[in-house]
């Protein structure tokens, strides 16, 4: 890559970049905390989509990744990583195909919810001759997928244990629900209660004769809490990596390294700056981007190709053309965006990443 040496400046804009140094802590900061809580890290990509981060993140010493969907887990498996959760239901046969052939690659596990996919995903692994993982996704509180924790799951965990070509492994829950409870003490109270019913379902799994290697949960917003529960093996926080503004305001322990930079178009006004990253490029989805070293802000949105900046006090001080940088809003809705993430360390371009993962809709 040219662009490779050159000081972040030279860059064109608007530009997605990363601050190697900062994210190399957060990970080395993650990973002593899962170690220290003794559980494992399967960090999710979802927002990450680059192959090169994800063995980043094994090398620190993760077991390997979680994906949501199953063409990311293909773009992943295709880049040397092994061991990959997808967490979410694979549903049709062109997909059940595709995981089966997945399998010769890599340990591609997946999440059920019903007995509505049992018959197809055997089928695929019969024809493929390979074995798929398959954990059970509970409804602990998010109310999207997953089936009723206890008599439900034991039920499921049954009749996924009985069919040939299927390997049950585990039960996963998402308690994203929690993160609208106000205050931390009460949010984990709720967080608490959530993966109570996924720890409990576990057990009553194992009671009834049925095996559980993973019980998989923990976002990065919930982490904190979740990671200590006895009963909990594995914990998916990926996008904290990032320290974006939205896991800043959820109290993740991480510092800011995802960053958009951008150029000054225009100063319409004194109390207004405009840029060209706009929604297409640093959208405001969870949380708005922030200006870094800009005072007075007020407001920052964006329309597709303008990035807005509103101002309670006049200045004079920035001008068209100069560069502007913004920690990301939320990184899971800003990195799909872009074609490449640039690794800048002490101001010069130290690598840069394809997205590889962006576009996987299916």
């Amino acid at each position: 890559m040219t662009e490779i040496g050159r000081a972040k400046e030279l860059l064109d804009t608007p530009t997605l970049w990363v601050d190697l140094t900062v994210l190399d802590a957060n990970i080395q900061l993650l990973m002593r905390n899962f170690r220290s809580a003794g559980v494992n890290w399967r960090p999710h990509t979802k927002g990450v989509k680059i192959p090169a981060i994800a063995h980043k993140l094994i090398d620190a010493g993760a077991i390997g990744v979680t994906c949501a969907k199953l063409g990311e887990a293909e773009v992943m498996a295709a880049a040397g990583v092994r061991d990959i959760l997808i967490a979410n239901q694979v549903v049709g046969a062109q997909k059940y195909a595709r995981l089966a052939a997945l399998q010769r690659h890599a340990d591609v596990k997946i999440a059920v919810d019903s007995t509505a996919t049992l018959a197809g995903l055997t089928a695929a692994s019969k024809a493929a001759g390979v074995e798929i993982g398959v954990v059970i996704e509970l409804n602990v509180g998010m109310n999207r997928a997953g089936v009723s924790p206890g008599a439900a799951a034991v039920e499921l965990a049954r009749a996924v244990h009985q069919q040939k070509g299927l390997r049950l492994v585990g039960l996963m829950a998402w308690e994203g629900h929690t993160l609208a409870v106000e205050g931390l003490d009460e949010r984990a109270v709720a967080i608490r209660h959530a993966i109570g019913q996924l720890i409990a379902s576990a057990e009553a799994c194992r009671r009834a004769g049925l095996p559980v290697e993973i019980v998989s949960c923990g976002g990065s917003g919930t982490m904190n809490v979740t990671a200590h529960l006895a009963g909990v093996t594995e914990i998916q926080a990926g996008g904290a990596i990032f320290g974006d503004v939205t896991y800043q305001s959820w109290n993740t322990p991480t510092d800011p390294a995802l960053f958009v930079q951008a150029v000054v178009t225009s100063r319409s006004a004194p109390d207004r700056i405009i840029t060209d990253a706009g929604f297409k490029a640093l959208p405001g989805v969870e949380r708005p981007p922030q200006a870094v070293g800009l005072a007075n802000v007020v407001q920052i949105v964006g329309s597709a190709e303008h990035g807005v900046i509103t101002l309670s006090a006049a200045n004079e001080r920035v001008q068209v053309g100069e560069l502007l940088d913004f920690v990301v809003g939320y990184g899971d809705a800003t990195v799909f965006l872009h074609d490449a993430l640039y690794g800048v360390r002490n101001g010069i371009v130290e690598t840069v990443w394809p997205i590889s993962g962006r576009g996987k809709l299916r």
